[in-house]
């Protein structure tokens, strides 16, 4: 299969770390770029997929969430007691079960 170039600009002293890297590597620069970009993909493949789950929890409670306005700052709970169960759950995700957490409004663990 046919290669494609890219060219990339670097700071003079960024460029002979690279170079100063790849050397002990063992590597040349464009190797030691791709392997270091491949590895970049994968990691940042990996922690999409870890953290998949809770994205889809907070994308799904923010447009369930986009009809309500302002939090009420009489001091009435203004969910149910489903809805208060839910966020419940959701902050046992966050902070892990029977974890220290901000219970009140305002409130910083």
């Amino acid at each position: 299969m046919a290669k494609v170039r890219i060219s990339i600009s670097l700071e003079p002293d960024e460029a002979e770390r690279v170079r100063s890297h790849a050397d002990r590597a063992g590597r040349d620069v464009s190797s030691y770029f791709v392997n270091a970009a491949i590895r970049q993909m994968g990691d940042a493949g990996s922690a999409e997929a870890e953290f998949a789950g809770i994205d889809a929890l907070i994308a799904e409670a923010e447009g369930r969430a986009e009809h309500h306005g302002p939090v009420d700052e009489a001091g009435d709970d203004p969910l149910s007691a489903d809805e208060r169960r839910e966020v419940d759950e959701a902050m046992n995700l966050v902070y892990g079960a029977g974890e220290t957490r901000p219970r009140g409004r305002g409130e910083v663990a």
